[in-house]
């Protein structure tokens, strides 16, 4: 086995990780759902060929992403787990020859749902009043918006007497209809707001709201499609949909139970002939064996039941035209080639920016400039270019030259070798300073309260701060300077300023962003090199003898440090009084020796990142 396998396992793990967080916590995707679902596949696949690389916290062994700290933690009785995914028939007659062959039967009964584009959630109900609502968070535990849900008119705050059960958790997704979305974003554009990027994200949003009276405002819907826990048995799932809906809850009239594989094909088929018609986002159908006992009998894989699938529809794409093609430069100086496109109306938005992702995925798509191209988006936040229509390409098109000096400051953007994306070496470009500023100031960075997005893009666009160290050489005649900057803004932002000086050494490696390190690496060389100096000077050996660091991070890290620009920026870091401390020496004994510590949910009296500490 090679030595990339690993690094390529780890930096799967990495991107999953990454996007897991900005969907379900941020409510902010920036990878598509193909992406995310190709990145996924080829994980699986690396794994199951190579069993001794899993590990207990790989993103193919967990569901979803942890609850945010702002509401308080629900633990799930019964967990909400994901689905497997299929993509097509082949895959789909796949799994119901499995489920055949586990129970031994020639026909199976299932229950056939199309599978919403919103935020799940579940419903508690006892004695026949709603008690509490939470959200599905990582599966295992989420998050308590009892108050927002009781907003939603689709919600009943008692059940149907009759019948009901003195325990019912029921499960369901909340979401937006396409025309409540577009009337939604219609008024705030006439009252000046952004408009929202696609009803998933409105509807997680407006759910996950502080105020309630805000989700009160926002038109959401609710469908139920299972129960967790209840006081009665259900013999057939089918018999549970039937219950929800007589005791005056929402179920998709769309469901339908099919009697073998060939009933659920005509299903799909039927599903993806209508999507573009239904009142709902959808991406996909939920294939579910309709007999409780049967779903027992087959149980359950790590992270799914082995007694459902989802069946995942193509994306929906439309042609339109390249007008322009740019290249981004992100906050470590990668440089990211973006179509500017003619705006089309494709899976639910207006999209006029496509990712080429990077050089490599430029070349193999060999987009160009007045191409016309297939544009595919199924609820994703960053559109993708499916391939170029070559019959319509212009006979004036050329190829794209990809800049090997970066855009924004001129400085160099090589690309390593063996990789796929070329990053800007400027230490101080204007592109990476603004968010390289918001990163310094974060956290688990240097902490620099007050110093938001705004406030760091006019630091920089003044020219007041030009690299990380300015920050400490302002005072409170320069930020008064600055529009909308109070005298008391100003004062709280001076002391949180001189405060971050003193730091730790992981933190100190965090907040520099050296590309590759997060918290935990930074944690494992401020433990391996205790001090700044001992790492600027590491060899490439040296870093790979620390743990989790292989060949490609070592190079990397190696190569920042290197660059006579970064050591001039930290140098300016240390004489301007910041002064990251080595981390205290591990202890032998004491009450938590030899065991691993896990902080999750809100705490009473500080916050998670001070009890770490």
């Amino acid at each position: 086995m090679g030595a990339s396998i690993p690094d390529e396992i780890e930096r799967l793990r990495r991107e999953l990780n990454e996007a897991n967080w900005r969907y379900y916590v941020l409510d902010a995707p920036t990878i598509s759902d193909a992406e995310y679902d190709r990145l996924l596949r080829r994980l699986e696949r690396l794994e199951a060929e190579h069993p001794d690389l899993v590990t207990a916290d790989s993103p193919t062994r967990r569901v979803g992403a942890p609850p945010a700290e702002r509401f308080a933690r629900v633990e799930h009785a019964v967990p909400m787990l994901s689905l497997s995914d299929v993509f097509d028939e082949r895959e789909l007659a796949e799994f119901d020859a499995r489920v055949r062959k586990l129970l031994g039967r020639d026909e199976i009964d299932y229950v056939c749902e199309p599978k919403l584009d919103g935020l799940a959630i579940e419903l508690t109900y006892e004695d026949g009043l709603f008690t509490r609502g939470s959200t599905r968070g990582d599966g295992f535990a989420g998050e308590d918006v009892t108050a927002n849900l009781r907003t939603l008119r689709s919600v009943p705050l008692r059940l149907r007497p009759e019948g009901a059960p003195r325990l019912l958790e029921a499960r369901g997704e909340v979401l937006l209809l396409k025309k409540d979305f577009a009337r939604m974003n219609e008024q705030r554009e006439e009252a000046g707001e952004p408009a929202f990027v696609n009803p998933r994200n409105a509807a997680a949003g407006s759910l996950r709201q502080l105020d309630p009276a805000v989700t009160a405002r926002r038109p959401l819907s609710l469908f139920l499609y299972e129960i967790g826990r209840a006081s009665r048995e259900f013999p057939t799932h089918w018999e549970k949909l039937a219950a929800l809906r007589d005791l005056g809850l929402r179920v998709n009239p769309r469901n339908r139970r099919c009697r073998g594989l060939a009933a659920v094909l005509d299903y799909v088929r039927e599903t993806a002939a209508r999507r573009n018609d239904e009142p709902y986002e959808i991406d996909g159908v939920v294939v579910k064996v309709d007999s409780e006992d049967e779903r027992r009998r087959l149980g359950f894989v790590s992270r799914a039941p082995r007694w459902a699938v989802a069946y995942k529809l193509p994306p929906q794409e439309e042609a339109t035209r390249v007008e322009s093609i740019d290249v981004n430069v992100g906050r470590t100086g990668a440089l990211t080639p973006v179509a500017r496109l003619k705006p089309v109306f494709v899976g639910g938005v207006t999209v006029s920016n496509a990712t080429l992702h990077n050089e490599n995925e430029l070349r193999r798509k060999d987009v160009r400039v007045g191409d016309t191209v297939l544009v595919r988006r199924a609820g994703d936040v960053i559109p993708e270019i499916v391939s170029v229509v070559l019959e319509k390409r212009p006979p004036d098109a050329r190829p794209f030259v990809f800049p090997d000096r970066c855009p924004v400051c001129g400085s160099a953007a090589p690309r390593p070798e063996g990789e796929a994306i070329a990053r800007c070496l400027g230490v101080s470009c204007p592109a990476k300073l603004r968010e390289g500023l918001l990163h310094f100031a974060s956290r688990p960075a240097l902490d620099i309260r007050g110093l938001g997005d705004q406030l760091a893009a006019q630091l920089v666009e003044s020219g007041r701060v030009r690299e990380f160290a300015d920050l400490y050489a302002l005072d409170e005649e320069a930020l008064l300077g600055l529009p909308r900057m109070a005298e008391k803004s100003a004062g709280n932002l001076l002391v949180a300023i001189a405060a971050s000086k003193a730091t730790t050494l992981p933190r100190f490696l965090y907040a520099i962003g050296v590309p590759g390190v997060g918290e935990a690496t930074a944690r494992l060389l401020a433990q391996a090199f205790p001090s700044l100096r001992a790492l600027l000077d590491a060899s490439e050996e040296a870093l790979q003898r620390v743990r989790d660091v292989g060949p490609a991070l070592a190079r990397e890290i190696r190569t920042f440090f290197a660059e006579e620009q970064n050591r001039r920026a930290l140098q300016h870091l240390l004489d301007a009084g910041v002064r990251p401390e080595a981390p205290p020496a591990a202890t032998r004994g004491g009450v938590f020796a030899g065991r691993t510590l896990v902080l999750t949910g809100a705490l009473s009296s500080m916050t998670r990142e001070q009890a770490k500490a």
